[in-house]
């Protein structure tokens, strides 16, 4: 017979990681800086009033490439209309990888480079857990973060439709801050004394 003590226990602790996994969403995003290998930092605020995608990644991950492929097409077709993607490496050796990746897989957009602790304060990601790569943040116009997946999210791990999943996202952030076209109310007509 099972010892029905010990399993309620290991429901409890399995909820337990998993509600202290989850990040809070929507949330306002902190100002968080990247480092570049420039001397300078990007802060995310420079993009308020934008549709902002940031990718934390490993420059060795064979998913961040890929991702980043998916991103920087993206970034081409939808900066126009109001994207920004950003991506930080948060290897160990990532300000020193950064310029290497940026030469190899030449994004149409900002990589920098943050410590693996700043990117998981920014996320809500408990260090206690296994940080799965890349993680994709989507941020609306209002600097608030809506959504943010983690490398083992279906989002991201069902390869084909990986491109779509990230397009969707960005479409629907993107037609929230469409205004609509301004109607000028036609002038009533003067009526007629009967």
């Amino acid at each position: 017979m099972p010892n029905l003590g010990l399993l309620r226990a290991l429901a409890g602790v399995c909820l337990a990681a998993t509600m202290a996994g989850a990040a809070d969403v929507p949330r306002p995003t902190p100002d968080f800086e990247i480092g570049m290998n420039t001397g300078d930092a990007i802060k995310l605020s420079q993009y308020k009033g934008k549709v902002c995608v940031l990718a934390f990644i490993l420059t060795t991950c064979p998913h961040c490439q890929k991702t980043v492929g998916f991103l920087s097409g993206m970034q081409k077709e939808y900066g126009p209309q109001g994207l920004q993607v950003v991506a930080s490496a948060v290897d160990d050796m990532g300000k020193m990888n950064v310029p290497d990746f940026i030469t190899r897989f030449q994004p149409a957009f900002p990589v920098g480079f943050n410590a693996l602790s700043d990117a998981q304060g920014y996320l809500q990601h408990p260090v206690m857990f296994r940080m799965f790569m890349p993680q994709l943040v989507f941020i609306d116009r209002k600097g608030n973060i809506r959504a943010q997946y983690a490398g083992d999210d279906k989002f991201i791990t069902e390869e084909a439709n990986q491109e779509k999943n990230i397009r969707d996202q960005i479409e629907a952030l993107l037609k929230e801050g469409k205004s609509a076209p301004k109607k000028h109310a036609a002038a009533a007509a003067p009526k007629k004394a009967s």
